[in-house]
């Protein structure tokens, strides 16, 4: 298993389009193997420290293999939408972890 976490940050007023290409691109996870584990829209009342810039959403993701998330990145149907991704997302942060 890997697990992949991502922090989402959006562009102004763009919170619309992002849920309109999560809403095309999270049910192709498990197309590849992979489920998404925590979706997570976070407000100041949630954090106890934050010492980077605090993210529209966290998503936890894990998928069987590494080619299984190389596959999903590379899925035709998602890359339609991702006029969608790019005008609505700023900057994200990938981080990739297995289980210790």
């Amino acid at each position: 298993m890997i697990y992949i976490t991502q922090l989402i940050y959006l562009k102004e007023n763009q919170e619309q389009v992002f849920h309109q290409f999560e809403d095309i691109a999270i049910p192709i996870i498990s197309k590849y193997n992979g489920q998404l584990l925590l979706r997570v829209r976070p407000d100041d009342t949630t954090y106890i420290e934050a010492n980077i810039e605090k993210p529209y959403e966290i998503h936890l993701i894990q998928f069987e293999t590494e080619d299984d998330f190389q596959q999903f990145m590379q899925d035709t149907e998602r890359k339609k939408f991702l006029h969608l991704k790019e005008q609505s997302i700023r900057s994200a942060m990938l981080i990739k972890g297995k289980t210790l």
